[in-house]
């Protein structure tokens, strides 16, 4: 059975607006888990009392800040001072991975070029915090939708960026949206990715939703996700258009078999 994690910067916000308060809520739907965005705004001190009170485990949170790592000057020293403060962050949440993005890519200059400079970047990241115990998970999202002008679109290219990484510390997060957004073949996607997919986050599509209200078909998506031999957590980062706790129910039941 999957561990599922919902977003606490998107789900359980009839809690409130306390991050604490919504590790609290997700808890008390039956979830062991949770993702967040950035920890910025967040009661870190708060937070991590709501997650060991419930044993509930943080499973991926975002880089800050977010980086536009191909546009000139091309300063990049914020986001290893940016990393520094993550990584600190994630160890006292109990956190084992940071999410980072490509940024907008650079039309006056070669695809192949930039794909090429984001190994050279994040290859440096993961000797940055060598010995953290912290994953890095490169996500690629769709420009059709959401992201207009992302540099990274395609599952393949961010398998592309990890394999020259070569990291235990680096790999791809797999999100089922984006990657239906751009049209991928998803099967075929996961099978050549491989164990370089260290996390997969889903939300139904269109309309980045809540499994159940768009057209994805759940069952054949979690068949591939299962064949490709992916047994991590899976994060549930969607905009709810319903009540959290009633959001949830149709993937609870899918990944418990019902």
């Amino acid at each position: 059975m999957y561990k599922l994690a919902p977003n606490i910067d998107l789900l359980f916000t009839e809690a409130g607006g306390n991050a604490a308060d919504r590790v609290r809520a997700a808890a008390a739907a039956g979830f062991d888990a949770v993702e967040m965005w950035g920890p910025t705004g967040k009661d870190i001190h708060a937070l991590k009392d709501a997650l060991e009170e419930t044993g509930v485990q943080l499973t991926a949170q975002l880089a800050e800040p977010r980086m536009q790592f191909m546009i000139p000057p091309k300063d990049h020293a914020p986001f290893f001072t940016g990393l520094d403060a993550g990584v600190e962050v994630a160890r006292q949440l109990g956190c084992p991975r940071i999410v980072v993005g490509s940024g907008t890519g650079f039309g006056g200059r070669k695809r192949q070029d930039q794909l090429d400079e984001l190994i050279e970047i994040f290859t440096k990241a993961t000797k940055h915090i060598e010995g953290s115990g912290i994953t890095l998970v490169l996500e690629p999202v769709n420009t059709r939708v959401d992201h207009p002008g992302a540099l990274l679109d395609r599952t393949s290219e961010a398998v592309y960026v990890a394999k020259g990484v070569n990291s235990p510390n680096f790999g791809v997060l797999y999100d089922l949206y984006h990657s239906t957004i751009e049209g991928e073949d998803v099967a075929a996607e996961l099978a050549s990715a491989g164990d370089l997919i260290k996390y997969v986050q889903i939300a139904d599509a269109p309309g980045r939703g809540e499994p159940g209200s768009g057209s994805i078909d759940w069952p054949a998506r979690f068949a591939d996700l299962r064949n490709s031999g992916y047994a991590g957590p899976i994060g549930l980062e969607y905009y709810p258009t319903i009540d959290s706790a009633k959001s949830v129910r149709r993937i609870q039941e899918l990944v418990a078999g019902r």
